[in-house]
């Protein structure tokens, strides 16, 4: 459903405070009772769509098609551009499927997420989605794919990406041209994995485990910030684009999945109170549904 209209211009305006524009949607896993704000708003999933990947190889594990176990040799070169994780390092590497996953999580490590692309492949992944009933989910390259037409759009200047001009034509952050889903398909999927829909068992339990393991503490998190409460998710970002899509855990049971995403007005790659508007516009969401 919409939000209600003062809990709809609460967030709206959370977001308006930080210069970003926003989708949002939310909802009790339990219950089903859900709001948003723009729910339906086809976006580029950035970084979230590293939900939908690990959500697969442990769907496939469960099915018994994929051992996540699986040892995989990484070598030095080649890797996909990014500051964490493997794609920080340089030497040569064997890490095991799973482990795999637990990097493009914790840490959203963009080699570790392609090499899971290459393991599963992108018409399986979407092929998962699609069988989870999440039809406008979809994904068309990996992340060095994704990051190579930011290069090639900035014609090889990082220094670029500072210009607005610049970011306008990034076919990156274009949703018909690049990753991407509603913030309604996500919170879909993030409770079908906390209802052991996607997998069930000890691979459900694993992969619920495995996205709580997300390093980063000042977006979906910064809401919440209370010792009892558990927030596990997955950040997303591109020149502009801020979000996060996580599952919010009270100690009474309560649980509540929530899907933000967001564009800044500007181009500075610091932006303390976008960051902070992901945490505040989930707070008023979820405070609204536990109300």
């Amino acid at each position: 459903m919409t939000a209600p209209a003062a809990t709809r211009r609460r967030i709206t305006a959370a977001f308006a405070d930080a210069g970003v524009t926003g989708q949002l949607h939310a909802a009790d896993i339990d219950t089903g009772t859900a709001l948003g704000v723009g729910s339906d708003t086809l976006v580029p999933t950035a970084s979230v769509h590293k939900l939908c990947l690990v959500a697969t190889l442990y769907r496939q594990a469960s099915l018994g098609l994929v051992d996540p176990t699986r040892p995989v040799d990484i070598p030095a070169a080649g890797r996909a551009p990014g500051a964490t994780g493997l794609s920080a390092m340089r030497d040569a590497a064997r890490l095991s499927l799973r482990d795999l996953a637990s990097l493009a999580v914790a840490v959203s490590d963009n080699t570790a997420a392609d090499l899971l692309w290459d393991a599963l492949g992108l018409d399986t992944v979407n092929a998962t989605m699609t069988g989870l009933g999440l039809t406008r989910t979809h994904a068309v390259q990996t992340m060095r794919e994704l990051l190579a037409t930011v290069r090639e759009d900035a014609h090889g200047e990082p220094a670029a990406l500072t210009d607005p001009a610049v970011v306008a034509r990034l076919r990156a952050l274009d949703p018909t041209r690049t990753n991407r889903s509603t913030p309604r398909e996500i919170t879909a999927l993030l409770a079908a994995v906390w209802r052991d829909e996607v997998c069930p068992g000890e691979y459900g339990e694993e992969l619920r485990a495995l996205l709580g393991l997300q390093a980063w503490s000042h977006r979906l998190a910064a809401g919440f910030p209370f010792d009892d409460v558990r927030v596990s998710g997955k950040t997303g970002s591109l020149p502009t684009l801020r979000h996060e899509a996580g599952v919010v855990e009270y100690p009474d049971g309560g649980r509540y999945a929530v899907a933000v995403f967001t564009r800044a007005a500007s181009t500075d790659v610091t932006l303390p109170a976008a960051d902070a508007a992901i945490g505040a516009a989930a707070r008023i969401a979820v405070d609204a549904l536990r109300a």
